[in-house]
């Protein structure tokens, strides 16, 4: 019979990376990052020492993906189709499900603290599974699936930072929770493109998560920091602090949109924005750019047709858009209302968070120490897939390992599946 709670050994019997191991997945897995620029499936496998090893690699540049959310079924499906082939051609393994990021359905966070009456008795995990069952009743009402539900501490009547509170005595028991949700309409979708693809969806790990679990080192975790994760069409953000995801957002602006901004206002093929930003791109501006000249070819013209612009004129178009993402990481940030838990210290990481000047620019705008986040090396894995755009695909292997997996493991609902999101594996198969 399956448990909503499950809880490992006292920290004090178990060091934290042993208790990390014993929730490692077992025998080889894949990872599946569905972006909205690329697509990546890793298969992987936990060595002895609890580190991992990628034994395939498949990369597809994403189409009928945008913002994060599926547009295109048929598109999408063949991207992913593609895309795990490989892996699997290079692995030698058949994948029938994979880890995968959440970025579709405008995913929200939230905190909730809920209060129940336990009546001077001791408390039970039909009490947990009864406080557990009231937030997901919450998020349902607005239309949202709860993907992540983790325990920040219990309250025992007025006896706060309780990690574990069956069998103690209370008359009212007091949860604090860290939801994350997203639309039901957009994760059947995603439900239904990885069917097509004869996948199941084992797990479900937010983006902006799995992101923080690569470029965040232990200090980090438990002292406060935010990652801002800046990918091709979103921006996405996770606040981490004592060790606790806190809040997590994301922002339907990315690398693409600067892209987009350089091909119209310089008449230029999409492909050579792309081109321009990266070779003679900035986020601020330099003494001798309005003298340096960048060659542009033109929409309609032949290759050899060029046009020379100053340099200026290029950083005048990609740092107001820039300024814009970062002021809305700045809001989203400050309508949380996370003060210190925050942190002083902000990572950037994604592909977009590369352009020469962003670091700088982020300091200013977000007021706040700013490093550039790059993942761990992990063994198997070509160096160019270790890069800061390949940030989410690395944390999907770290939640693979046992990473970022609370003490106290609670599932969203009855364990029909393997995983913790065996309930949402089942919710999938039941409506597609």
């Amino acid at each position: 019979m399956s448990k909503l709670l499950r809880v490992a050994p006292p920290a004090e019997t178990l060091p934290a990376a042993a208790a990390r191991r014993r929730r490692a997945r077992n025998g080889p897995y894949g990872v599946l990052d569905i972006g909205s620029s690329k697509i990546v499936c890793l298969i992987a496998r936990n060595e002895g020492d609890g580190r991992p090893r990628v034994l395939g690699c498949g990369w597809q540049r994403a189409r009928g993906i945008k913002g994060g959310n599926i547009v295109d079924m048929q598109e999408a499906e063949q991207c992913i189709r593609a895309a795990v082939a490989q892996a699997e051609e290079a692995a030698e393994i058949k994948l029938t499900g994979a880890i995968v990021n959440l970025s579709c359905g405008q995913p929200d966070s939230r905190l909730m603290t809920i209060q129940w009456p336990i009546g001077g008795r001791g408390v039970t995990d039909a009490d947990l599974r009864a406080v557990l069952n009231e937030s997901r009743r919450r998020a349902a009402d607005e239309g949202r699936e709860t993907v992540h539900a983790a325990t920040l501490g219990f309250v025992i009547d007025a006896t706060p930072g309780v990690e574990d509170p069956r069998g103690m005595i209370c008359e009212t028991l007091g949860a604090q929770l860290h939801l994350v949700d997203s639309a039901s309409a957009s994760l059947r979708n995603l439900g239904v493109c990885l069917h097509g693809c004869d996948l199941e969806v084992e797990e479900l790990v937010s983006a902006p998560y799995a992101a923080a679990l690569s470029v965040l080192v232990e200090d980090e975790r438990q002292l406060g920091a935010t990652v801002v994760d800046m990918g091709g069409g979103t921006t996405s953000i996770a606040v981490y602090g004592e060790g606790h995801l806190l809040h997590t957002a994301q922002i339907p602006v990315g690398g693409w949109q600067v892209t987009n901004d350089l091909a119209r206002g310089l008449a230029t093929p999409i492909a050579h924005a792309e081109r321009i930003k990266i070779l003679d791109g900035n986020a601020l501006d330099g003494g001798d750019d309005a003298k340096a000249m960048v060659m542009v070819p033109q929409v309609g013209e032949d290759e050899d047709h060029l046009v020379s612009i100053p340099r200026s004129t290029v950083i005048n178009i990609i740092r107001p858009r820039i300024e814009e993402t970062l002021e809305l990481v700045r809001d989203r940030l400050d309508a949380a209302a996370l003060g210190r838990d925050a942190g002083a210290r902000v990572v950037l990481t994604g592909g977009a968070s590369q352009l020469v000047g962003l670091r700088e620019l982020a300091a200013q705008i977000l007021d706040r120490p700013v490093r550039l986040g790059r993942p761990a090396p992990i063994r198997g894995l070509p160096e160019s897939a270790q890069g800061p755009d390949f940030a989410t695909t690395l944390g999907l292997v770290a939640w693979g390992t046992g990473e970022g997996r609370p003490l106290l493991d609670i599932d969203p609902g009855p364990d029909r599946g393997n995983g913790r999101f065996g309930r949402f594996v089942n919710w999938l198969r039941d409506r597609v």
